[in-house]
């Protein structure tokens, strides 16, 4: 009897060693996943939007007038360079990076955590989601981004429409917005930015995943190389752009209406006031062409640089044999 009771605790602390020992690490490794997804993230929005900049500030500038001068937004590109020069084809992107940094940080990060979630929720741990959960995951992931970082892409509308000698610096357009037009104008257009970004981040999210997995299962390949990720990323970017785009043009003419000698005050009389007097097509589609080249290539750019990034990142750490 008295070995039994001297051995009892013995064996008991063998058991629990382990488990408690294991509890750290778990928490070790779900913090350097996250960390992994920032970093990745953060990188991936910085390199597509900087290779797109010209284009961005372009159909900001064309969204934004009711009347342009420049039916083709190609020439407004031209125009612009041969008067303010190369370099203003970047301006505004300043402001933009401070954006997309945390924006992209957070909308890959968030999507990561969100399919980790609805996959314990719908029994699909370590499988791909099934459709309807990789789109929530997608917009989940989109609103998440939007919300927190919502007055820098005010911000950074209003410096792309104006000419540099209003704005100096982002430090100086919250100031001028804050004193001459009132705080709640940092999140004028937030609406339509939001009820935009649920179809456009779910069909982006949803399009790239998808078009992985229908791939893995007909080429036999567990992953997809550079030029196809570029592929599917693009499609992802097309299909995501196009369907949420008049909510993009209202969601511009809202931000730069201070600046630009326009009032809307709501979604549907700002849609009603395009339509009258610019008509459906023109007016909520306005700069489309542009978008469909500059999307595709932005979105591409970004998914393929956030996974290429998680690949390198997780060799890196766990040494080869580990991809996403």
């Amino acid at each position: 009897m008295g070995n039994g009771v001297r051995e009892g605790p013995v064996e008991f602390q063998r058991d629990v060693e382990p488990v408690t020992a294991r509890i750290p690490a778990e928490d070790n490794q779900e913090k350097k996943k996250v960390l992994n997804s920032l970093m990745s993230g953060a990188l991936a929005g910085a390199v597509a939007k900087t290779a797109v900049a010209p284009l961005d500030r372009t159909k900001i500038m064309f969204q934004g007038e009711s009347r342009g001068l420049f039916p083709d937004s190609y020439r407004l590109i031209y125009h612009t360079y041969l008067n303010e020069g190369f370099w203003s084809l970047w301006r505004g992107n300043s402001a933009t990076m401070v954006r997309v940094i945390p924006y992209a940080a957070i909308q890959f990060c968030a999507h990561e955590e969100y399919k980790q979630i609805l996959g314990n929720y719908y029994g699909f741990q370590g499988k791909a989601l099934t459709p309807f959960p990789r789109f929530i995951a997608g917009s989940l992931a989109g609103t998440t981004a939007a919300m927190v970082t919502y007055p820098l892409d005010m911000v950074r509308a209003r410096m792309a429409v104006t000419p540099k000698e209003m704005y100096s610096s982002i430090v100086h357009v919250f100031i001028r917005i804050s004193r001459e037009e009132g705080l709640k104008t940092l999140y004028r257009g937030f609406t339509p930015t939001i009820l935009g970004v649920i179809p456009y981040a779910g069909l982006s999210f949803f399009t790239y995943e998808t078009l992985k997995k229908v791939h893995a299962e007909h080429s036999g390949k567990a992953q997809p190389s550079p030029p196809e990720r570029l592929l599917f990323g693009a499609c992802a970017g097309l299909i995501g752009q196009s369907a949420s785009y008049p909510l993009d043009v209202v969601r511009r003419r809202m931000q730069t209406a201070g600046v630009l000698g326009h009032t809307y005050s709501s979604i549907l009389l700002t849609m009603q006031e395009i339509v009258r007097e610019e008509g459906l097509v023109r007016g909520l589609y306005k700069g489309l062409s542009m978008n469909w080249v500059k999307g595709p290539i932005a979105v591409g750019i970004s998914f393929t640089t956030f996974d290429l990034t998680q690949i390198l990142l997780r060799k890196l750490q766990h040494g080869p044999g580990l991809e996403r």
